[in-house]
């Protein structure tokens, strides 16, 4: 693993050289989608990515749980997590990846 994280500034220098927008035009276009993104999930709804895959919310109730250190028992509150399900052309992708 090379450890490189793909940035914002990747990606919005990546919309520059490949659709040939300012780079302010580029950051803004990024910043714009990722936006609507964000948006969506917050108002729960499911946003799908063609051949990439499928983000949304789930609610997640009240529980015990255990405080591995001291084994002492303690409330975790309701709460909204996000998720992510790939595609199975991105997880093929990925594995052929894995095989160099």
């Amino acid at each position: 693993m090379t450890g490189k994280t793909l940035t914002r500034m990747d990606l919005s220098e990546a919309v520059f050289r490949e659709v040939g927008l300012s780079r302010n035009d580029s950051a803004g276009l990024v910043a714009s989608v990722l936006n609507h993104i964000s948006d969506a999930l917050v108002d729960g709804e499911q946003v799908k990515i063609s051949s990439f895959g499928t983000f949304s919310t789930r609610d997640k109730s009240a529980r015990i749980g255990r405080n591995p250190k001291t084994g002492e028992e303690a409330p975790i509150p309701p709460r909204r997590v996000l998720t992510f399900r790939p595609s199975h052309l991105l997880k093929d992708r990925v594995a052929a990846g894995n095989k160099a």
